[in-house]
């Protein structure tokens, strides 16, 4: 398999201002397109905005699958030729708001992933999502999604690398915390850790833009299947794009240490304490 562009569009969404959102995204993958990427991830929530008051706003900015906001990601997707991950606010049909992500592709709308984990506050606006995540065949190759928060539960990082996902597209939003000084972003790290251990590449895109007293790691980063990153956003907390060539068949291989096969070696009779 030939090198995929892989980008992250690391965005200042602004909140309930779904118009402009949506304007912000076109352009941003617009410009990621120009740049060859052949898969592009926003962050999370990047429709709407995170840092609602409470349901009732969160239901005002939410849309269906069907909506304005998916619609114009597929013809986005149609014209450049690409897959879009990104992270959206969903009415669902059964009428709960949903913190979600959407794949689509030239072929129109793959899958919607509802987060599962939901971080603090959160828990109070969305209702949680019962499904694992999904894995998509596209031309690039098989994509697994999740939200933020889910990449802290090693279990939910390690079923997308199960069922054969090369790719994970994160859509986040870091909230930013003290840190020592020379340290990376803790999320950062995590993240790393987890392509490492599951032997995929993982594309996660954080956002920017103080949102009422909330600041952001801005932290977006790409990282191939040693844990390595391949391109990241820096400390500067600015919207930028990020790019990366990605072979992402190198992530069929489990092989580590010459003998040894990260998934092959594992021992799930003795894990049955893990899912407690």
């Amino acid at each position: 398999m030939s090198s995929v562009q892989v980008a992250c569009c690391q965005l200042a969404p602004v909140i309930g201002d779904l118009a402009a959102n949506r304007d912000l995204v076109a352009a941003a993958v617009g410009a990621a397109a120009a740049r060859g990427a052949a898969v592009v991830v926003l962050p999370e929530l990047v429709t709407s905005g995170y840092a609602f008051a409470d349901r009732a706003e969160a239901r005002a900015a939410a849309e269906p699958a069907d909506g304005p906001a998916l619609t114009l990601w597929c013809r986005l997707a149609a014209e450049y030729g690409l897959v879009l991950v990104g992270g959206f606010c969903e009415l669902d049909p059964d009428g709960d708001v949903r913190n979600s992500a959407a794949v689509v592709d030239p072929g129109g709308l793959r899958a919607v992933y509802r987060k599962t984990h939901l971080w603090d506050a959160e828990r109070l606006i969305f209702t949680p999502g019962r499904e694992a995540p999904p894995v998509v065949a596209t031309a690039a190759g098989r994509i697994g999604v999740v939200i933020c928060y889910d990449l802290e539960f090693p279990e939910w990082f390690r079923l997308p690398a199960l069922a054969g996902a090369q790719l994970l597209c994160a859509p986040v939003n870091w909230p930013a915390s003290p840190r020592p000084a020379g340290e990376r972003p803790a999320e950062v790290v995590r993240v790393q850790a987890g392509a490492g251990v599951n032997r995929m590449f993982v594309a996660a895109c954080d956002r920017v833009g103080p949102e009422r007293g909330v600041d952001w790691v801005g932290g977006s980063v790409i990282v191939d299947p040693d844990g390595w990153p391949l391109a990241d956003a820096g400390p500067t907390g600015d919207a930028v794009t990020i790019t990366a060539g990605c072979r992402l068949d190198e992530a069929d291989s489990k092989a580590v240490g010459g003998l040894s096969d990260i998934h092959a070696d594992r021992r799930p009779e003795l894990y049955g304490d893990v899912a407690r």
